[in-house]
């Protein structure tokens, strides 16, 4: 695994112990071939010192962050950002950037508040597999 922060390509912050924050996970790796995205979970050390860098609560935050160069994205800002960024079919996401964003965020909240409940949690944050390709795994900052 990546220990180190890359100067290159965007990072996805996730929720590690969420079911649906992997699963969301699991969904880009394979839909992102060029290897843009690396990624950390939000209690790991990178994660905490990546969100404090960019001035963003390291105990309350609860949603996935794209941070892309200087710039940082979260809630359904980051979501419409990444699947636009994956290319292909997911830029049709393109146009929910023009959907106001409280509106976005209130549809993200309504599942995130749930997603516990209804996707499940797990004990430890993703780590990729041995099976999985050594650039895969570098991928994953620790």
């Amino acid at each position: 695994m990546g220990d180190e922060i890359p100067d290159e390509g965007s990072i996805i912050l996730f929720d590690g112990v969420c079911n649906l924050c992997n699963g969301f996970v699991q969904f880009v790796v394979p839909r992102d071939p060029d290897g843009q995205f690396h990624f950390a979970s939000l209690q790991s050390d990178v994660g905490q010192a990546l969100l404090a860098a960019h001035d963003l609560p390291t105990e309350t935050l609860e949603s996935v962050v794209l941070i892309d160069g200087g710039d940082c994205y979260v809630k359904s800002a980051a979501v419409v950002r990444i699947l636009t960024a994956l290319g292909g079919i997911y830029t049709l996401c393109a146009p929910l950037g023009y959907v106001p964003e409280p509106i976005r965020d209130w549809a993200y909240e309504a599942v995130a508040t749930n997603r516990y409940r209804l996707f499940g949690t797990k004990e430890h944050c993703r780590m990729p597999s041995r099976s999985e390709s050594e650039e895969i795994r570098a991928r994953f900052l620790e």
